[in-house]
């Protein structure tokens, strides 16, 4: 028994002299590693730069050419104080139905007057209402993160 006792303390000194050894010996590795964020968590904040957007007016620009199919169309022009809450959607006030012609702009799709079973509604279903949610103005920013994207080549 005295045996045993003897080899297990052998054998857990060995062990931790080895640890010890091993912790020393291994050099420190440094990574810097950046991600999107310009600055450290702890840092201030850097304030971003203004974007400019490509349409200014209403119906001054051509239509944008989508990147990929069943893209949501970009909005051509500044949406700056557009106001889309529960009682206004500015939005709405010229490409829904009633006034798109009048207003010369692209009429909404039909599948925005549909809800969640396909039930054709009279007004904009209210999962489509928050019109930002999908379409955006176009600004020429260029790319977070550099990528091989290739847009499609058919016209749409």
């Amino acid at each position: 028994m005295k045996i045993h006792y003897s080899l297990t303390a052998t054998m857990l000194a060995v062990a931790a002299v080895l640890f010890v050894a091993s912790c020393a010996g291994t050099p420190e590795v440094k990574v810097d590693v950046h991600g999107l964020r310009p600055n450290q968590l702890t840092e201030q904040d850097l304030v971003p730069a203004m974007t400019e957007y490509i349409g200014k007016t209403p119906g001054d620009q051509e239509k944008l050419v989508r990147s990929f199919e069943q893209q949501p169309p970009l909005v051509p022009h500044k949406v700056d104080g557009y106001r889309i809450d529960l009682k206004v959607n500015r939005c709405l006030e010229c490409h829904e139905k009633p006034f798109y012609k009048e207003e010369k702009a692209p009429k909404i799709g039909d599948s925005h007057y549909k809800d969640r079973e396909g039930k054709v509604l009279d007004k904009i279903s209210m999962g489509r209402y928050n019109c930002n949610q999908c379409h955006v103005p176009q600004a020429n920013a260029q790319p977070l993160v550099s990528n091989t994207f290739q847009p499609i080549k058919t016209g749409n």
